[in-house]
């Protein structure tokens, strides 16, 4: 067999080509960088991220369980609204008021009234940061005390026609809940609200007492935040088909409450409900404690009462109201008593107000666009339909002017205590015979003081003078100021306001003017009674510093309407003292009347003579015994 030769050619060929090999992998090997890896390390990367993701996912459910066993320990049944509750709110919005409802605890946490600012030009919330709170406590069939203000609702929005319809349901499950359902019409300070449970029978613990608690503190409005507090803010509820208000640092107890009203002086924060609140606690409470330094909220109003169920389970139907609390807008809330919050006054005050002065503004503001002007007109309109009583007044004081000597004449026939019985009955029968009568002075200014009052209620509860202006007053529902002083002056204030200045200046001459007339309806004075002139002579300084104190804090409207209507008084007496009345013709007709047959007795006059008759043989037996 022949052997292969070795081929040294192939051979030294084969080293240079493995040279050239080891040459050419030594300069062109590749840099280790995180961009550039081996595969292997590749591979072992993805190992490590693989077993990475498993351990996070592992971890994720792992807490999602302890999560859940967690909330389901809290909860109970109510587990499935913690797990699947976010955080978020919902907004209600038309074109007078802003609703903003939280995800948790279902509740109207911003209440925004549109078309209105505050004193300092701000948005005007009712609700806001936290000031209001609503909250359903209840217990469950597993031994569970409960906050709906803790726990989450899944909102839903959606539309019902033009209304805008929130579903709030706090979960069971998808086929059990408690829902809050909020509807809100275009247009409309109103807004539906209900609650209801469904298949909750058997978790919501029927032995326990389910109580809802709603509470705000309210924000300040208005300039003047000492009348805002002190005269217009009060909690109104009505119960038994009544409407009672509660003074601040009250509580009370009431039953079959229809509404509660968490008034401030122009705007309301109202619960209504077609099925009535029994044995419900509302509370009042006072939040400033220091003018100087409590400028933020005026009170504190609280409603905590029991929820009934009915098979089981909750329904009531309920409302909302954020909004004015004008007499105009709440009246048209027929069959609420709600109008009875806009704080017109009792009784024949309030009357006046609904009867005439509101159809009277109302009608004159269709025509005047300034307030100021409308004012100084109703003003005008009031004087005019008030000057009869003035005149009637007048003609009173210039009959007893005329008899006035003949009274006059009775001291010096009857001196002496022991006749003043006698000098009463004679002065009456001059005044009979002449046909004066002392009441005729005095019934025009008791016919008056009504008026007085009503409109003392009238302009500063008007929301329509809001803010409204009218020449230095920027404000007609609060004083106005031309000075603002350094310092404070007790129950004056630390400004000055004109309004009250022209009005208190209107009221002296007034009353100067006035005192004449007065003078003349008073019979002479008599031993031993008051002198009453010089009482008068008081008034007349006293009453104008008075007025220039009290309204110095007051709305300006109000100050506005007492100087035009002095002024007007003013001019009215001037013009039937000197063009109306004739001392000449009353006099003749006095005489006139002395020469007629007296007219027989009333049974009241007839008592009265009686009575003074038994006193005064009384008189003289005591002074005979003596």
């Amino acid at each position: 067999m022949e052997q292969k030769k070795f081929d040294y050619t192939s051979f030294i060929g084969m080293l240079l080509l493995a040279g050239i090999m080891l040459w050419w992998m030594n300069t062109n090997k590749p840099e280790i960088t995180p961009e550039n890896t081996t595969n292997t390390e590749i591979v072992a990367d993805s190992i490590a991220a693989t077993t990475q993701n498993s351990l996070t996912e592992s971890t994720v459910v792992l807490s999602d369980s302890l999560q859940q066993v967690a909330a389901q320990n809290k909860l109970g049944a109510f587990a499935k609204s913690a797990i699947s509750g976010k955080n978020g709110t919902s907004v209600l919005e038309n074109e007078l008021v802003k609703l903003t409802v939280d995800n948790k605890g279902g509740q109207i946490t911003e209440a925004l009234i549109k078309n209105f600012k505050t004193y300092d030009s701000l948005p005007l919330y009712m609700v806001k940061d936290k000031n209001a709170s609503f909250n359903i406590n209840f217990g469950t069939t597993d031994n569970r005390i409960l906050n709906t203000a803790d726990l989450f609702f899944a909102p839903t929005l959606t539309k019902n026609g033009d209304n805008q319809v929130l579903s709030m349901k706090l979960k069971v499950s998808d086929s059990k809940y408690l829902e809050y359902r909020y509807e809100m019409k275009p247009n409309e300070y109103m807004v539906d609200f209900s609650i209801r449970s469904i298949g909750l029978s058997d978790v919501i613990n029927a032995s326990n007492t389910i109580n809802l608690d709603w509470s705000l503190n309210g924000y300040r409005h208005e300039k003047s935040m000492k009348t805002e507090n002190t005269m217009y803010s009060w909690f109104y509820y009505k119960t038994d088909d009544e409407v009672e208000y509660l003074n601040a640092g009250n509580s009370e107890i009431a039953n079959d409450v229809d509404w509660v009203a968490f008034k401030q002086h122009f705007f309301t924060s109202n619960l209504l409900t077609d099925k009535p609140f029994n044995n419900a606690t509302v509370t009042s409470t006072d939040l400033v404690l220091n003018a100087e330094i409590d400028t933020v909220f005026t009170k504190k109003y609280e409603l905590k009462t029991p929820l009934a169920l009915s098979g089981g389970e909750l329904n009531y139907n309920m409302k909302w109201f954020y909004g004015p609390s004008g007499y105009n807008l709440l009246k048209k809330y027929e069959g609420t008593n709600l109008d009875e919050t806009a704080d017109l006054g009792w009784g024949i005050f309030g009357f006046l107000n609904r009867t005439v002065f509101y159809p009277v503004f109302n009608f004159l503001k269709g025509f005047i666009g300034s307030y100021g002007l409308l004012i100084i007109l109703m003003t005008v309109v009031v004087r005019i339909i008030m000057s009869p009583l003035v005149y009637k007044s007048y003609l009173s004081s210039a009959k007893m002017k005329v008899i006035r000597p003949e009274l006059t004449a009775l001291n010096e026939k009857y001196p002496g205590k022991e006749n003043t019985m006698k000098r009463q009955q004679e002065t009456m029968a001059i005044q009979r015979k002449a046909g004066v009568s002392m009441m005729s002075g005095c019934i025009p200014a008791l016919l008056q003081m009504p008026i007085f009052f009503a409109l003392f209620k009238f302009f500063p509860t008007n929301i329509d003078l809001r803010q409204k202006n009218f020449l230095w007053a920027n404000d007609l529902s609060s004083y106005d100021t031309v000075f603002k002083l350094p310092f404070e002056i007790p129950f004056y204030g630390d400004h000055v306001s004109l309004f009250p200045i022209l009005a208190s200046i209107a009221i002296f001459f007034y009353m100067k003017m006035n005192q004449s007339q007065q003078a003349n309806m008073q019979a002479p004075t008599q031993e031993g009674m008051p002198d009453m002139s010089k009482m008068m002579k008081y008034m007349i300084y006293f009453s104008p510093i008075m007025m220039l104190f009290f309204f110095n804090n007051y709305a300006s409207s109000l100050s506005l309407y007492y100087f035009i209507s002095n002024l007007l008084t003013i001019v009215i007496m001037l013009v039937i003292k000197n063009f109306v009345i004739d001392e000449d013709k009353i006099h003749a007709q006095i005489e006139e009347n002395k020469k007629k047959p007296a007219k027989a007795k009333s049974k009241f006059r007839q008592r009265l003579d009686d009575a003074m008759k038994q006193a005064q043989e009384q008189q003289a037996a005591q002074k005979k015994k003596k």
